[in-house]
Order: C-alpha cells, then structure tokens, then sequence
C-alpha cells in the first residue's frame, strides 16, 4: 500500500507527514515527495485538523484533571 515515488502523496501520505512535521521529525525521502508531488491545500488543511484535534485533547485532559482534583 506504499505510495511509488513518482505519485501524487495519498491523504494517509499527508497525514503521516503532518504528524511527523508534528514531532519534529520526517524521512528524506518522504519530504522530496511532498515537495515535489504534494500540494500545499492539503498539508495546511491536515495541519490545521490535526492542531485542532491537539488543542482540543490538550483542553480534555486539563479539564479532566481539574475535575479530579474539585476546582
């Protein structure tokens, strides 16, 4: 299911590159794809997604935690 590398990133490829982009780290040869075959649309709406599902994980576990302690 590995995307050839004269191909058009699939939206997993996307996905797989945010999280990376996320945590600092990416393949070289993936970040040659999604220079060269990718567009930038779909990697700032990923981004944007996955920075929102971030935030609202981040704001779950404070207000979780907030709750167990009785504030």
């Amino acid at each position: 299911m590995n995307n050839p590398d004269n191909k058009a990133p699939t939206l997993w490829d996307v996905t797989k590159s945010v999280m990376a982009a996320m945590l600092g780290v990416q393949k070289s040869k993936n970040h040659q794809r999604d220079f060269q075959y990718g567009k930038p649309s779909q990697y700032i709406i990923v981004g944007l997604i996955a920075v929102a599902v971030f935030v609202g994980i981040v704001i779950t576990v404070v207000n979780v935690v907030m709750s167990s302690v009785g504030l």
